[in-house]
């Protein structure tokens, strides 16, 4: 996790920088797209607050009330997040701009408005490219968007995603901010922070979609049922089969494995026991993420 908190910091620091830059230029511009932009970069701070949180106690070992950890606490604070993303940032972005379109005002300052924008674009793109780069180390070769959809690395989707949206609600607000510069018209710049609130709901139904899976109880990825299928073999011919295997989910880098096994006829219970624990240590050298495996013999299955 010592990654993924990395990522949390370095968007944190990024975020705090470009709250205080928009809020400072919405103030003098006037632009209800940068003040929405202000309130979208303020909503991430807390939501990244928020992640290092679900950090910490994602971290905690099990104890007797929580046999199997805490890893799932993660998944929990990674939902608020996504909530807040949507209420806090977009449905507030959009009510700012209904309001403004009812209102419209001329922006001023725009340059100033415009710098800042732009300085904030960088700054978030650096962020999203940290983002992606430390996705590609984690998702090889597979697709962007099937690793979007597939991953269990909820904290860092929520990352990208915020970033992302960021650095498109940025680009939006400069248009927003351009448009309304060069018409006189205050009602494009109203239309820009309708236009961020629409982004920030989008991302966060996408979010919170991926997020309550995991929640829920998601499996893991197909790569441990692979493991499992892979062990058996010469090395553990007591094991002719795994004809029904459970994975799930339980934290960052915390998988849960349950199996029935079909065994050679004639074993003795010594036997059973020794097959089964040699399987056991095989697969978790295999797949370390593995943190609890549950083997049932049954020769009915």
């Amino acid at each position: 996790m010592a990654g993924n908190t990395k990522q949390i910091l370095a968007s944190l620091s990024v975020n705090v920088a470009i709250a205080i830059a928009k809020g400072i230029a919405a103030f003098f511009t006037g632009s209800g797209a940068l003040l929405a932009e202000t309130l979208h970069s303020t909503a991430d701070c807390s939501n990244q607050l928020l992640l290092l949180l679900g950090v910490k106690q994602a971290a905690r070992p099990p104890d007797d009330e929580h046999p199997l950890g805490y890893g799932r606490d993660l998944f929990f604070w990674s939902f608020i997040v996504a909530l807040l993303l949507f209420s806090g940032g977009g449905v507030f972005s959009i009510y700012e701009g209904i309001h403004k379109l009812q209102a419209p005002e001329p922006v001023e300052h725009v340059w100033l408005g415009l710098g800042i924008l732009l300085f904030s674009v960088l700054l978030e793109g650096w962020a999203t490219l940290g983002n992606l780069r430390e996705m590609k180390k984690r998702r090889g070769e597979q697709p962007l968007l099937q690793y979007l959809v597939r991953t269990k690395d909820s904290d860092l989707i929520l990352l990208f995603g915020e970033n992302s949206a960021a650095v498109l609600g940025l680009l939006v607000a400069m248009a927003a901010l351009l448009l309304s510069w060069q018409t006189g018209d205050g009602r494009f710049d109203a239309i820009g922070s309708i236009v961020i609130g629409l982004i920030l709901v989008a991302v966060a139904i996408f979010l919170a979609r991926e997020v309550k899976s995991l929640l829920i109880g998601e499996s893991a990825d197909p790569a441990i049922a692979e493991a499992v299928r892979a062990t058996l073999g010469p090395a553990h011919p007591a094991i002719e089969a795994v004809p029904r295997l459970i994975t799930v989910q339980q934290g960052p880098g915390e998988v849960l494995v349950a199996m029935k096994v079909r065994l050679t006829s004639g074993l003795t219970t010594e036997q059973v026991v020794k097959s089964i624990n040699a399987f056991e240590a095989a697969l978790h050298e295999r797949a370390p993420e593995i943190r609890w495996c549950f083997v049932e013999p049954d020769d009915h299955a």
